[in-house]
């Protein structure tokens, strides 16, 4: 559809000084007339003859199908003009709100039987997986009295990524991994592990089931075999998506930093070869990735913490560790990011906590709340303060409480700040690896 620009807006803004003349000579009228008449005439002329409809235009766009959180990224567009004129363009892109929604228009000209590349550059501002995008685009006439408007659909199915460990963070982990190995002579440690090591004669105490025949008719005597206990552990992060990661810390959702720190953990577990897998669950089990090692492993945790989202349902913890206990019956660290309020209101979580030892080794990482901690270390300077005091002190003892309930059961408790949580089970991870405690 043809529309008249600013510049022919204007230009009829400038005759009405005539149609003033008018009362004083009817001519002024007729010049009026003859003037607007000579303007609709090149406004039609200017979009009909003169103008490229944006409909006539050939667009593609090329570009990752992935991104991560904050870095940027190119997309490069590709435009062809099929008609004899040059194309005057303005764009205006709609991208998926995960890259970041509406983007500032930009002007470009394609010349004719033509096309003209651009490059774009693409910050993604949250994670996901989005189809969406579409260009309004205005080509204007060489006269610059008229132009087109259209909307051209051109789709775009991204992925985004949460943000990779830092570098600093990469450096470290990579350190105690040295530390860990240098001056340490490979030693077999003979355990319950499916590792084959070697054969011995049986004593008393040994167990039947590792009795190898073949090789005790051949000796003609009982014959065992003795197996390494493997060095590589199991790694299961569970993400809690109900309503207790909902809420917002410093306007950032608290499902954020989980996401973050499971990631952190993620990939030190994958620098110290150890298999890595992930559940979400809130009211029901939404994802579950068996733990594996290496790249593959990794990038399938990555596709899951791209979507994981909390929801505003209670989440379901017995069915939960129900699901946990049928598919992983292998010995595992079970790091679980929740977050507890009281010990009633978290009695399912409590209760069932306790439910994996001693097969797994629980972890629990909840997060603080900034804000309490705050009102509940600030002197009251007036009587309304001095009750936010109160509550606040009353719903972090209550906190605790809970707390204190789940490490009496057995499970390592983590509670720190949103934006310490990372480093913090990252390094609580490498001191269990340590310690020998996995």
């Amino acid at each position: 559809m043809i529309f008249p620009t600013r510049r022919a807006a204007a230009l009829l803004a400038a005759g009405a000084p005539l149609a003033l003349l008018g009362f004083v000579t009817p001519a002024a009228i007729d010049a009026i007339l003859v003037f607007d008449a000579i303007l609709l005439a090149l406004v039609l002329i200017d979009g009909v003859f003169l103008t490229v409809p944006p409909r006539a235009l050939h667009v593609e766009r090329r570009a990752p199908d992935a991104f991560s959180v904050g870095r940027p990224g190119e997309a490069r567009y590709r435009w062809h003009n099929p008609k004899g004129g040059s194309a005057r363009l303005s764009v205006r892109e709609v991208l998926p709100e995960i890259l970041g929604g509406p983007m500032a228009p930009r002007d470009l000209v394609v010349p004719a039987r033509g096309e003209r590349w651009e490059t774009i550059s693409v910050t993604p501002v949250g994670r996901g997986r989005e189809t969406a995008g579409w260009l309004a685009v205005r080509s204007r006439g060489h006269l610059g009295l008229a132009h087109w408007q259209s909307r051209l659909t051109l789709p775009w199915r991204v992925t985004v990524y949460p943000a990779l460990p830092a570098s600093r963070l990469k450096a470290s982990i990579a350190e105690a991994a040295r530390k860990r190995e240098t001056g340490l002579r490979p030693m077999r440690r003979l355990g319950e592990g499916r590792q084959f090591e070697s054969l011995r004669e049986w004593v008393p105490g040994d167990d039947t089931r590792h009795i190898d025949w073949k090789a005790t008719a051949r000796r003609r005597k009982v014959i065992v075999r003795q197996y390494e206990e493997e060095r590589r552990q199991q790694v299961l992060l569970v993400l809690d998506a109900g309503r207790l990661l909902t809420a917002e810390v410093a306007g950032e959702p608290r499902m954020e930093y989980v996401v973050r720190a499971a990631l952190w953990l993620a990939f030190a577990a994958n620098h110290h070869d150890d298999n890595v897998g992930v559940m979400v669950f809130a009211d029901e089990v939404a994802h579950y990735v068996a733990p594996q090692r290496g790249r593959r492993g990794l990038r399938a945790l990555l596709d899951v913490l791209a979507t994981v989202r909390p929801r505003l349902v209670e989440s379901d913890y017995p069915a939960a560790f129900r699901y946990l206990a049928v598919r992983n019956r292998k010995r595992a660290l079970t790091v679980f990011f929740t977050d507890v309020i009281d010990r009633l209101a978290s009695e399912a979580l409590v209760a069932h906590v306790g439910s994996l030892r001693p097969r797994h080794l629980p972890l629990v990482v909840t997060l603080r709340n900034p804000d309490l901690d705050r009102i509940a270390d600030r002197p009251p300077g007036s009587v309304a303060d001095a009750y936010r005091r109160a509550a606040a002190e009353e719903l972090l003892a209550a906190r605790d409480d809970a707390l204190a309930e789940m490490r009496a059961r057995g499970a390592l408790v983590l509670d720190v700040l949103p934006d310490q949580a990372a480093g913090a089970v990252v390094d609580a991870y490498q001191e269990l690896k340590r310690r020998g405690r996995l």
